[in-house]
C-alpha cells in the first residue's frame, strides 16, 4: 500500500507539471489580451504594448512559464493581471465556498443515491424502474436548466430560500446552509441518479452471489445481510462512482457558481478566461488537479480498507 502511495504521489509530480505547462501555453495563444483589457477599447496601440511589456507579456512562453514556475514551487502563484491582486490569496479567499458546495453535494448524493439504489435493488419492482427513469433524466437534464428552475420555484415564487448570493459559516451556520441548498441540490442530481443506478447494480450481483444463499440459510436477518455483507462487497464500484463524480462536482461549479452569483473558484475561473487573466487560471487549475490527486488517493486508501488484498501488493 506504501509503494502505491508512493506511486501515485511521484505521478501527481508529472501531471501538476504537464497541466500546469499545458494551461499556460493554452491561455497564452488564446485570442485576447489582458492590456487591453485592462486599458479598454479607448487605449492607444502604444500605451497596450507599454502596458504589455511591463507586465513582462512580450517575453517568450516558456520564459513566462519559468519565472512562473519558480514562484509556484515556492507556493506564490503570481498576481492578477487584471486586478494586480495575490493569486494565492484569490485562491484561498473563494476555496471554501467551493470545498462547502462540493462536499454538500457529495454528502447528500453519496447518502440518498446509496439508499434509492439500496431501496431498489432489494425492493425491485416499481421502485427499480423509477430508479431507470431518474437516471435517465439526472443524465438529461443540464444542471445549470435545473439551478434556474429551482431560484424560479423556490426563491422567486414561493420565497423560501435566496436566489443568489453566499453567506459565510462564521456569520451564520444556518444563513450558510440557506445560500447553499439550491446550489447543493442542482449539482448533487445528477450524481445522486448515477450513484442510485451503480449501487442497485452492484448490489443485485452480490445478492445473487452464493455466500449470500449460504447467509440466509444460517438464519441471518435480512438488514444484516444487505448492509453488513451485501453493501461492503458492492462498495467497491460505488467507491469508484463516487469519486469520478466528486471531481466532476469540481468541473460543474463553474456553471452553478454563475448561475447563483457564489464567490467560489469556479467563477473565478470564468472571469479570468474572459479578460485572459493567465497566472489566475493556472492558481485555479493547479487547485483543481490537487482535487483529482487527492481523490484518487483517497479511493485507493479506501480500496485498502474495503479490500485487504490491496494492502499487501
Amino acid at each position: 500500500m506504501i509503494r502505491l502511495i508512493t506511486h501515485r504521489l511521484l505521478l501527481a509530480v508529472v501531471l501538476l507539471f504537464v497541466v500546469s505547462a499545458m494551461t499556460f501555453v493554452l491561455t497564452a495563444i488564446a485570442p485576447g489580451d489582458p492590456a487591453a483589457t485592462i486599458l479598454g477599447t479607448s487605449a492607444s496601440p502604444e500605451a497596450v504594448e507599454e502596458l504589455r511589456d511591463q507586465l513582462g507579456l512580450n517575453q517568450p512562453i516558456v520564459v513566462q512559464y519559468w519565472t512562473w514556475l519558480q514562484g509556484a514551487v515556492r507556493g506564490d502563484f503570481g498576481n492578477s493581471l487584471v486586478s494586480s491582486q495575490n493569486v494565492t490569496e484569490a485562491v484561498a479567499d473563494r476555496l471554501p465556498v467551493t470545498i462547502s458546495l462540493v462536499l454538500l453535494a457529495t454528502l447528500v448524493t453519496v447518502i440518498v443515491g446509496v439508499a434509492l439504489g439500496l431501496i431498489s435493488a432489494v425492493r425491485g419492482g416499481a421502485v427499480g424502474k423509477a430508479t431507470d427513469v431518474l437516471a435517465v433524466a439526472g443524465y438529461v437534464i443540464p444542471n445549470f436548466w435545473l439551478g434556474l428552475m429551482l431560484v424560479l420555484i423556490f426563491a422567486v415564487n414561493l420565497g423560501w430560500l435566496p436566489a443568489t448570493g453566499y453567506v459565510d459559516f462564521s456569520a451564520s451556520p444556518i444563513e450558510w446552509l440557506r445560500s447553499l441548498i439550491l446550489p447543493v441540490i442542482a449539482l448533487a442530481v445528477i450524481g445522486i441518479t448515477a450513484i442510485a443506478k451503480q449501487t442497485r447494480d452492484a448490489m443485485r450481483q452480490v445478492m445473487g452471489s452464493e455466500f449470500i444463499t449460504v447467509l440466509r440459510a444460517d438464519g441471518f436477518p435480512e438488514w444484516r445481510i444487505v448492509l453488513r455483507h451485501g453493501l461492503r462487497n458492492a462498495a467497491i464500484p460505488i467507491v469508484t462512482g463516487a469519486g469520478v463524480l466528486v471531481i466532476g462536482m469540481f468541473g460543474g461549479t463553474v456553471l452553478i457558481e454563475s448561475v447563483f452569483v457564489l464567490p467560489g473558484i469556479g467563477s473565478l475561473a470564468v472571469t479570468a478566461a474572459r479578460s485572459g487573466d493567465i497566472y489566475v487560471l493556472q492558481g485555479v487549475t493547479v487547485v483543481f488537479c490537487v482535487v483529482v490527486i487527492v481523490t484518487n488517493l483517497i479511493i485507493d486508501l479506501l480500496y485498502g480498507w474495503l479490500n485487504p488484498k490491496v494492502r499487501v501488493r
